[in-house]
């Protein structure tokens, strides 16, 4: 990669990580930028999924202080999302070049329509009281987001959200903290599996892999700092705009 390329992948990958962290979509910006240089689409979904896991550490410790008693949450849903993450990694790598090649546009079409269809819980997301539902509720959700995350992972963060909203009773920024422990568990699971058996384009994930961290550190503390009714524009702004 020249200069050019490289100012240009560190620059999305900076992007994608805030993004990731105030809401999810990040990858929207990531992976096509991964696909720009030419790397093969099942390596670039890789790639991304590798590099990107800087930018949920760094959200995650951004917004650690959120997740102060949702230790009984957690303890339900990350093993569900290690599941989930261990069958999407599987799908993937016995996914063709060809096949993948060819579904890419429709899972990044699924993806920006996923964020852009926020327009009915828009009033959601302003007024949210709180479906007060027990976690169990959204075991089985959390579970196949995490298939879908492993195996490509665009607009991840935004339905994790989305479900937590409507079935718990919490602020947003717990919620949102939330969210970044699973999508950092999801990520976390299917990059391991992707630097065992993968193919992984290593100059691009270096980039990114630093801009996402630098960017997720960045989203998080926005995350964390802004008032609710803030974070829930920028979150309803994300999703009309990815």
């Amino acid at each position: 990669m020249d200069t050019l390329h490289l100012v240009l992948l560190a620059a999305a990958a900076l992007a994608a990580g805030g993004v990731n962290a105030i809401a999810g979509g990040g990858s929207l910006i990531s992976f096509p930028a991964l696909l720009a240089l030419g790397i093969p689409a099942v390596s670039a979904s890789m790639t991304n999924t590798v590099a990107m896991c800087p930018g949920y550490f760094g959200a995650m410790a951004a917004q650690r202080r959120e997740l102060a008693g949702q230790g009984k949450r957690a303890w339900h849903l990350v093993p569900l999302s290690v599941a989930g993450s261990l069958v999407g990694s599987w799908i993937l790598m016995h996914t063709s070049e060809r096949a993948f090649q060819t579904l890419v546009p429709f899972l990044l079409l699924f993806a920006a329509i996923l964020l852009s269809l926020q327009k009915r819980l828009r009033a959601f997301m302003l007024h949210h009281t709180g479906g007060g539902h027990s976690v169990a509720f959204a075991l089985v959700p959390v579970g196949l987001c995490a298939v879908y995350g492993a195996y490509f992972g665009a607009g991840l963060g935004m339905m994790i959200l989305a479900i937590l909203g409507l079935v718990l009773d919490d602020t947003l920024n717990r919620m949102n903290a939330l969210k970044q422990l699973l999508t950092l568990v999801i990520n976390v699971v299917a990059a391991v599996v992707f630097l065992a058996v993968g193919t992984i384009a290593w100059q691009a994930a270096l980039v990114v892999a630093i801009g996402s961290l630098v960017g997720g550190y960045l989203g998080g503390m926005i995350a964390s700092r802004a008032p609710e009714a803030v974070l829930r524009w920028i979150v309803v702004g994300i999703a009309f705009t990815a």
